[in-house]
This record gives C-alpha cells, sequence and structure tokens, in this order.
C-alpha cells in the first residue's frame, strides 16, 4: 500500500455522552470512523481490538452513559475511500420531502442502497454525510431494500434516534406501502399473518410457523389489470422482506422482484418497460417526537411507474 496514500487513525480511549446512550456499537464505529469499510468494523468487533470497559461486546451491544471504548489504530487508504460522486449527493438531496430540526424524510430512488457494504461503495447516509456539516450526524432510523423506493427516516441526533426506534418497536408508526402484484387478487382485502425466519442455506427469508418471527402483512386491492394488481399495503411489522414473501406466498409475486419473484413474468413486463420491482413505500404515519403530533408524510410514486400503469390500463381496456 502507498504510504502516501494512508493515513493512520490512532487508538484512542472514548467515554460515551448521554447523546450516544442506546446506540449501537457497530454503528457509533461505523459513524465514528467515516470511511473505512464496514467488513474491518466488524472484523475489530469479532477480534475483540474494541473494548468496551475492557471486555468484548457483540457488534449488536447497546452503548452506556459512561462505557469507556478502547479505539484501535486502524490504516486508511485515502484513494478507496472517496467521497460520494457529487450526482448522487445532488440526487439524495432533491429527495428529501421532508426536514424539521430532528429529522429528514426522503423519497429513497430505487437502485441506491440505504448505507455502503455489500459490494456497494456508497449509500444514501455516506451521501447525505459527504454533502457538509449541516448532514454529518445524520443516522438511518430504518432500512428499506435497494430496489425498493419511497419513505426513508434519517434522524439528525441520536435522542431523536432513539425516540423513533421506540415509536417503531411499539408499533405506533402507520406504514402504507403500494405494489404491482402476479395475477388477478380475488379478494379486496387479505390479511397474511405467517412467521419469517432466515434461510441459513441461501440467505433468502421463508415461512417458518415454527421458529420465526411474527409477521402481519395486509393486501388492499386497488386496481386489477390483465395479468396484475395493483395493492396497497399496510406492514403491522417490519420484518426484513416481509412484503415480497408474503405476497410470494399468496402465489402473487410483487412484479420485478428477481429474489421471490416469477423471472419469466418479470422478463415479459421488462420488455413492456418495467425496469425496476414495482414496491414503494408510500407513506409513514407517526406522532413526532419533536412537535409531538400526529405527522403523515407521503412520497409519489415515480414518473416511470405512474406511466407503467397507465400503459396497463390502456391495454386492459
Amino acid at each position: 500500500m502507498d504510504q502516501n496514500q494512508v493515513k493512520k487513525i490512532n487508538s484512542k480511549q472514548i467515554v460515551i455522552s448521554a447523546d450516544n446512550n442506546g446506540q449501537r456499537i457497530d454503528n457509533f464505529l461505523i459513524r465514528y470512523f467515516g470511511k473505512i469499510p464496514k467488513s474491518r468494523i466488524y472484523k475489530m468487533l469479532r477480534k475483540g481490538e474494541v473494548r468496551v470497559n475492557k471486555g468484548r461486546k457483540k457488534q449488536t451491544y447497546k452503548l452506556k452513559t459512561g462505557d469507556t471504548l478502547r479505539i484501535p489504530p486502524v490504516y486508511l487508504d485515502e484513494e478507496k475511500s472517496k467521497s460520494p460522486p457529487v450526482y448522487l449527493q445532488q440526487k439524495i438531496l432533491e429527495s428529501v420531502i421532508f426536514e424539521d430540526e430532528g429529522m429528514i424524510v426522503i423519497n429513497k430512488p430505487a437502485g441506491i442502497v440505504v448505507h455502503s457494504g455489500s459490494g456497494q461503495a456508497h449509500g444514501v447516509i455516506e451521501a447525505f454525510r459527504a454533502v457538509g456539516e449541516k448532514y454529518e450526524k445524520l443516522e438511518l432510523v430504518h432500512r428499506l431494500d435497494k430496489d425498493t423506493s419511497g419513505c426513508l427516516i434519517l434522524a439528525k441526533n441520536i435522542p431523536v434516534l432513539r425516540q423513533l426506534h421506540e415509536i417503531i418497536n411499539n408499533g405506533e408508526m402507520t406504514k402504507f406501502y403500494s405494489a404491482l402484484l402476479v395475477g388477478q387478487l380475488d379478494k379486496k382485502k387479505i390479511t397474511v399473518d405467517r412467521a419469517l425466519s432466515k434461510n441459513p442455506s441461501n440467505e433468502k427469508i421463508i415461512i417458518d410457523e415454527e421458529a420465526g418471527k411474527q409477521a402481519i402483512t395486509i393486501f388492499y386491492r386497488k386496481d386489477v389489470f390483465n395479468t396484475a394488481s395493483l395493492v396497497n399495503i399496510e406492514l403491522i411489522t417490519g420484518r426484513t422482506h416481509q412484503i415480497r414473501v408474503h405476497s410470494a406466498s399468496l402465489g402473487h409475486p410483487v412484479l420485478g422482484d428477481s429474489k421471490y419473484g416469477d423471472r419469466i413474468i418479470n422478463r415479459e413486463y421488462k420488455k413492456m418497460g418495467l425496469k425496476r420491482m414495482f414496491l414503494h413505500a408510500k407513506s409513514l404515519s407517526f406522532v413526532s417526537p419533536v412537535t409531538q403530533k400526529k405527522l403523515t408524510v407521503e412520497a409519489p410514486l415515480e414518473a416511470n411507474l405512474i406511466s407503467f400503469l397507465d400503459k396497463l390500463s390502456n391495454s386492459s381496456q
């Protein structure tokens, strides 16, 4: 490694303040180091290079006020740690649909990850933090899949982050999605209450009534086309890939879903103009921890999805 491009971050001891109380240690370290790969941070934790009160901690450990962290020395390859491109920073800034002193909500574009990792150099959080000091302390409140668009919340400080997590964990946030599913739904309302777990052999989420975690999704039929149904979806729980797995379990997978969908049908719809998975986080409603008033934020569909629905409607007449 070229020493001219290497920066050393020295070892250090940090005492956790009340601002970071309750934050996961992996998220704290990701913020602290900024540009080093997440894989290096998780390796530090696995090998015990990072110590909390002189002991090892797992990545899920939640920091407490007064904890003493021993941070190991780290060499940063600055050439491999370039900032997100300007076009990505601009795109993310243009996607903001709500902002106050405690949080930001964006209409996340499809095709952009929420954070770097798994082969992705930059995501939403890195793009925001690269913009400047105003957004350097942003934290992701929840996640959306790379190919899912729509409402994504980021907190401006740790206290607001904790409050929003509490709102979500208590089921006090109403979440609606829009999706285009394969086939014609024969009911106006379908409730799916089927537990989910991860299949360790292929990393897919599967229905697992015995050992899985409860997951509840409500599908509301909105429009029916010749070979597809547009639905509004209320997400009661927020498990990984929940909508995608539950819709597939009904025999009506999300169109464009390469992981749980129908490959042949997806190919046909791609030829018709559907270039992405048709899943969109439509709206969020909750009591704002900043104003203590009910807040509803809606993210409009991308223009290409609206055009595709018009095309389907015309062909169904």
